[in-house]
């Protein structure tokens, strides 16, 4: 009898223990959303393109003491291209403690660093370089207006028009272009796990220089996305996932070198690693084939030694069936429903450096599983269209 029970007391430990999910995966995955580095962009003000109106101590018939010249001014650029202009300003003056730009008479064309500081590059001489970009054909080049001030006090203000550009669409026609234009483009890494039974999940980190990295997109790619972009013009780095179909073979997508002034092929093959993403395994327990089999031995168990118990009518097997009886109706509870709340990320592992391969734009009604740290396994949707991985617990609330 004493042996029966010690037997049975360490089925019940082996199987009431929940499997811990692979830390191999955890410790191996690459930080793709580290966002300590990365640079936010800021709202422009809506000052920089206001136009200052000359002080009514200028006087016209004075002597100037600001000339302005451009000293690289684009002939050409292309749809979503950024591009620099490089202004040069000579300011004769030294009664002054602030230079101010601003960018006026502009359609569809903002600036996307107003704040550049000026560079002193000779005595007197002053240089700045100014980023753009074209996102559609009808569109205007600002007037550039520089202004020097004394004390918060506007001394004298000069304006420079912008020169003749044309603009082109390219790529119209090229099936695997991917919008982007850059002087130069390389893939630093790239990494394939089997993310469900149906489909593989891959990262790309991408470094380029002088590009639109932004806007990178690979057609006929149902589900794809950016996980982060670290955004320090020229240099940009991009961490990019895709979600493909398990049969895919390799992928590959063409970027338009500004500098070769030629579209380049990059091609990426599709290697399997023999693990599957941690999210995926065994994520939701009333589905899970380990649960199966903990109920089929508990269910036994209870039937088991609840007829020993009419048998023998001892309590010891009433008691075994009654605690065997306890563990099958815990691992019948279904998962616990919460709302997700609208701009969550969902997170491939329970780690803040994981990967993200969703946001959501909406709240969601989510089963809710096992939670590690800050983070909680979680089902979104039902069925074959279901979605699973992690979410910070903060971002849940109740029904």
């Amino acid at each position: 009898m004493k042996n029966i029970f010690y037997l049975l007391l360490i089925s019940l430990t082996l199987f009431a223990n929940e499997p811990q999910d692979s830390t191999d995966l955890t410790n191996k995955e690459t930080s793709v959303f580290d966002t300590t580095n990365s640079v936010k962009a800021e709202e422009i003000k809506p000052d920089y393109y206001q136009e200052i109106t000359k002080p009514d101590t200028q006087d016209i018939s004075a002597e100037k003491n600001i000339y302005l010249t451009y000293k690289s001014f684009p002939n050409k650029i292309f749809k979503n291209q950024r591009f620099e202009i490089i202004l040069k300003a000579i300011i004769t003056s030294d009664d002054y403690d602030k230079i101010e730009t601003r960018f006026i008479n502009s359609k569809n064309m903002n600036v996307l660093n107003p704040e550049s500081p000026w560079t002193e590059v000779e005595d007197k001489t002053f240089e700045n370089m100014f980023y753009f970009k074209a996102n559609q054909a009808d569109f205007v080049l600002p007037t550039f207006q520089v202004a020097i001030y004394k004390n918060n006090v506007l001394i004298e203000v000069e304006s420079i028009q912008p020169k003749e550009v044309s603009f082109t669409e390219i790529g119209k026609n090229i099936e695997n272009f991917s919008s982007v234009i850059a002087k130069d483009l390389v893939i630093n890494a790239y990494k394939t796990k089997q993310y469900n039974n149906d489909e593989l999940i891959t990262i790309m980190d991408i470094n380029a220089k002088e590009s639109n990295l932004e806007d990178f997109y690979i057609k006929n790619v149902k589900e794809q996305g950016v996980s982060t972009i670290d955004d320090k013009y020229p240099e940009q780095n991009l961490l990019y996932y895709l979600v493909l179909p398990v049969h895919t073979k390799k992928i590959d997508f063409s970027y338009y070198n500004s500098d070769q002034k030629k579209f380049i092929t990059i091609n990426i093959p599709i290697v399997l690693e023999n693990e599957l993403v941690s999210t995926q395994t065994d994520l939701n327990p009333n589905k899970s084939n380990i649960l199966f089999y903990k109920r089929v031995v508990f269910g036994s168990l209870f039937v088991l030694f609840f007829i020993i118990f009419i048998w023998k009518r001892k309590k010891i097997y009433l008691i075994i069936a009654l605690i065997s009886a306890v563990i099958l109706l815990l691992y019948s509870i279904p998962n616990k429903t919460e709302i997700l709340k609208k701009d969550s990320y969902i997170y491939i592992l329970p780690t803040k450096k994981s990967t993200i391969f969703q946001k959501t734009d909406t709240e969601h009604e989510v089963q809710v599983s096992i939670k590690r740290g800050d983070f909680v396994k979680v089902i979104l949707g039902e069925g074959d269209k279901s979605m699973i991985g992690w979410v910070k617990e903060n971002d849940l609330s109740k029904n």
